[in-house]
């Protein structure tokens, strides 16, 4: 690209963005993204607040209400069980009831005789709470003996002759535990001798009885359990009221040891006297005190210098303008206001890369979105800013394009002053005469845009480029003037855009006077991969 090409392209769009354009962008730069799903309102229009949540309340939440769950279900439990135990004693009293009739019940020529006394029934039948059934019939189904109200039991639930069995049943509406057995008639007795070669005939014998016995001892069981949780629970309910309190004592520690703490104390926490549990807790506070002391630190080294790099400035300000005010001389009075202009001038300067560096180290991705920009419009109409500057200086100035349209995810007012500072630093630094090039290029093998600003000045030496990025760091034998802060800026903008920076010999330099360098900045095409492979 010759020079007067190099100018006419730059000319045509010295003016392409205007100052309220530029205005504009930097407003909305600025301006934090508002998200209203964050601060519900109420019907008046107020925000609603938050509820805190309570530690000691949710681990008590999550201790007490299984235990009133299971409360119920333990006494729903316990009254099974009691039914099953109360059960037991009283199906052997029917048993051996049963048992009892089984042996009186004899078969004399072929008809079934029960050999059972009056007195014998009425101690069958004799029960303080509860009514007694009883109920003996022959093998061909006709009533012996007892109660005809008792129903039969099933033909599946018939039990092998002298096996006896029990059901649950109902006698005018009344539950009722029924013990039953066939026994076979053709048995041998003495006076009645049967052989095998006679069909087996079956008398039934049942006996049943209500359950007020076993209600009665089931109510004493279940009482005798119960009651003395009504006891033990409310007895339970301190000790883990008590425990909860004693083992959330050390927050409550860790609480008055952190409000005990000076205001500039940021020392980190001893974590050996915490439990294990807030251990990561700790941990992680610690971390969080680090860094904020780092933050501190840098703050205050920041003001430092920058307090001692404005000293100057206005030392020599403050001294031109006594001079201008002790001459009488119109021409040394012009020098002096001359020398007081270049003074203000430089410290204004002096403050813009000051305010940019903070704002650079203090944008974050919450507070300066990114956003899709073409990297070859941003890098043209940056140039074109400063072609006035190249002129005054001297210095040919020009833009090299990629073939390909070049997107990356950035902020647009950050990276127009990252590269602003880089053009500034190579005008400053090139002798009159010789050129500047901003280029940019794609790298498509590593997913990479690149953005290049080649100067033909002193270049920097490989020892002293890694300490051209420290603040108000100077590369001792220059005379020009400047703050050191501009490629700080650079940097900081570079790493607030996930990019790298690098400093290289401009191979196409062969003045071993100015051999040149060239500032190159390496953009990942969607730098959100990295966040991903970082979470992953």
């Amino acid at each position: 690209m010759t020079n007067s090409s190099r100018l006419d392209a730059s000319l045509n769009g010295a003016h392409a963005a205007s100052a309220s354009e530029l205005g504009l962008t930097s407003v909305s730069a600025h301006e934090p993204d508002i998200d209203n799903s964050e601060h519900p309102e109420n019907q008046h229009g107020q925000p609603a607040e938050k509820i805190q949540r309570s530690l000691f309340g949710e681990i008590l939440d999550w201790m007490l209400v299984p235990l009133l769950l299971l409360w119920p279900m333990s006494i729903a439990i316990t009254y099974l069980v009691a039914k099953a135990i109360a059960n037991q004693p009283f199906d052997r009293a029917l048993e051996d009831k049963v048992l009892v009739l089984s042996q009186q019940v004899r078969q004399v020529d072929a008809k079934v005789v029960v050999q059972l006394s009056s007195p014998a029934s009425d101690i069958l039948r004799a029960d303080d709470l509860d009514n007694v059934y009883y109920q003996i019939k022959g093998y061909q189904g006709e009533l012996i003996d007892g109660d005809r109200e008792l129903s039969l039991p099933v033909d599946e639930d018939r039990p092998n002759p002298g096996n006896i069995l029990f059901r649950n049943d109902k006698l005018h509406g009344i539950e009722i535990r029924v013990a039953y057995s066939y026994i076979d008639l053709n048995r041998a007795s003495p006076g009645n001798p049967v052989t095998s070669n006679f069909e087996p005939r079956l008398a039934l014998i049942q006996v049943g009885e209500t359950l007020e016995k076993r209600a009665v001892l089931a109510n004493e069981i279940i009482k005798g359990v119960i009651l003395p949780q009504f006891i033990i629970l409310p007895v339970a309910l301190a000790l883990v009221w008590f425990a909860l309190s004693r083992g959330l004592s050390p927050l409550a520690e860790l609480q008055q040891r952190i409000r005990a703490r000076k205001p500039d104390d940021l020392s980190p926490i001893d974590s050996h006297q915490v439990p294990e549990e807030i251990t990561p807790l700790v941990r992680s506070l610690n971390e969080m005190l680090a860094r904020l002391s780092l933050t501190i630190a840098i703050q205050k080294r920041f003001i430092a210098d920058a307090a001692h790099q404005m000293k100057t400035p206005l030392a020599g300000m403050r001294m031109q303008s006594e001079l201008a005010l002790r001459q009488t001389d119109q021409q040394e009075i012009h020098r002096s206001l001359l020398q007081l202009s270049k003074s203000s001038e430089a410290a204004t300067r002096l403050i813009n890369q000051l305010l940019s560096l903070a704002r650079a180290e203090n944008a974050a991705p919450a507070t300066q979105p990114l956003e899709l920009i073409a990297l070859s419009d941003l890098a043209r109409s940056t140039v074109q800013d400063w072609i006035p500057a190249s002129f005054s200086n001297r210095i040919d100035l020009g833009f090299e394009q990629a073939d390909e349209a070049i997107q990356i995810f950035g902020n647009a007012v950050m990276l127009r002053e990252l590269l602003s500072n880089l053009i500034d630093n190579a005008i400053r630094y090139t002798p009159q005469g010789h050129s500047v090039t901003v280029r940019t290029a794609l790298n498509k093998d590593q997913a990479l845009a690149i953005l290049e600003v080649e100067d033909n000045g002193p270049g920097i030496p490989e020892s002293e480029r890694e300490h051209v990025f420290d603040r108000f760091y100077r590369i001792l034998g220059s005379n020009v003037q400047g703050s050191g802060l501009g490629l700080s800026i650079v940097r900081e903008i570079a790493q607030q855009h996930y990019a790298q920076i690098e400093i290289v010999s401009n191979p196409h330099n062969q003045d071993p006077q100015f051999p040149g360098c060239i500032f190159r900045v390496s953009f990942q095409l969607n730098p959100h991969d990295s966040l991903i492979d970082d979470v992953t």
